[in-house]
């Protein structure tokens, strides 16, 4: 079932994502003495790891038991400013002391399929507690972008999907290792998304064009903005 929560603004979104992370990652935690959450690139994120680097916040959670995954990751370097692990780790990894051991990134500067393959095998097919989706203004999700093959992906966790409209190629999760986390939560914020979102949430499926139609089940985390074109209840 798609549940959609609407907050004011992007402050009060990331608070509210920030809270619903610890929240999980202890329950987590308690259940099963280890919590694993998968992490977007992007911009939206980026306050969320900031705030929950936060002295206040990071004491909330047992980031020594927290192993950190990635939903998706550019063919670049980790020391690259497009890198999404290079990102997280300056906003999140680093002040909160993640062992390095716990840390399992994509490795985006090796050949894309090898790269792909040898994060499938590390997945092993173990679902993840958490997954931190975004969209992008063309109902992308991770790296599934509209009309690429990845889309069509049945069995492995983990592949390289090229990206036309981009020239360029990515390592992404596939839908069916995303819908089998626990918990798929998507942080959507901004007008310019506004459009994409009332298609991926509308009653027409058409999931190689808008490919967030692919993950079932989600929790829509929406600001105000975002969701300005849904239908009003």
């Amino acid at each position: 079932m798609t549940t959609v929560k609407i907050h004011r603004d992007l402050a009060d979104l990331t608070w509210a994502v920030a809270a619903l992370i610890v929240k999980l990652g202890k329950q987590a935690l308690a259940e099963r003495e280890v919590f694993r959450l998968a992490l977007s690139g992007g911009n939206t994120p980026v306050p969320l790891y900031a705030l929950l680097a936060l002295p206040e916040w990071r004491v909330q959670l047992d980031w020594a038991r927290t192993h950190i995954y990635f939903t998706d990751e550019r063919c670049v370097p980790p020391d690259h400013a497009e890198s999404n692990y290079g990102m997280v780790r300056r906003a999140l990894l680093e002040p909160t002391r993640v062992p390095e051991a716990n840390v399992h990134r994509m490795r985006g500067e090796i050949e894309p399929n090898e790269a792909a393959a040898a994060y499938d095998a590390l997945l092993g097919g173990v679902p993840l507690d958490v997954m931190l989706l975004g969209m992008g203004e063309d109902g992308h999700t991770a790296s599934l972008f509209p009309q690429t093959t990845a889309l069509n992906e049945t069995e492995r966790a983990c592949v390289a999907n090229y990206v036309p409209q981009l020239g360029a190629w990515r390592l992404t999760l596939s839908a069916p290792y995303i819908n089998a986390a626990r918990h798929k939560l998507f942080m959507v914020s901004g007008a310019e998304k506004a459009t994409a979102l009332q298609k991926v949430l509308g009653e027409t499926r058409d999931p190689q064009r808008y490919p967030a139609q692919l993950i079932e089940g989600a929790l829509w985390l929406i600001d105000a903005a975002a969701a300005s074109a849904l239908p009003q209840t």
